[in-house]
C-alpha cells in the first residue's frame, strides 16, 4: 500500500503577462509560458520560484502553481 511519501501529487507550473497587476488575466494566451508538470509540490515550487525570480524585472510577468491532482480526483482534495 502506498504510504503518503509515495504518492503523485501532480503540480502544473505555468506563466505568463497579466493584463492588470490585481487580477489573473492574461495578455495573451497564445505567450503563456508552460514551465512543466512536477511529481510534488516541493519541485514545482522550485521550479515557479526560479522563473519568477528571472523574471522579476517584468512586473505584469506572473507564474502559478496549479494543483493537478485535486482536478484528477476532487474528491480527495488535499491533506
Amino acid at each position: 500500500m502506498a504510504t503518503d511519501q509515495d504518492k503523485q501529487l501532480l503540480h502544473f507550473v505555468f506563466g505568463g503577462e497579466l493584463k492588470d497587476l490585481n487580477g489573473t488575466e492574461f495578455r495573451d494566451l497564445s505567450k503563456l509560458d508552460i514551465v512543466g508538470i512536477f511529481p510534488d509540490h516541493a519541485s514545482a515550487v522550485q521550479a515557479w520560484k526560479s522563473k519568477a525570480q528571472a523574471t522579476v524585472d517584468n512586473a505584469h510577468m506572473r507564474y502559478f502553481v496549479a494543483h493537478l491532482h485535486r482536478l484528477l480526483d476532487p474528491a480527495k482534495g488535499e491533506k
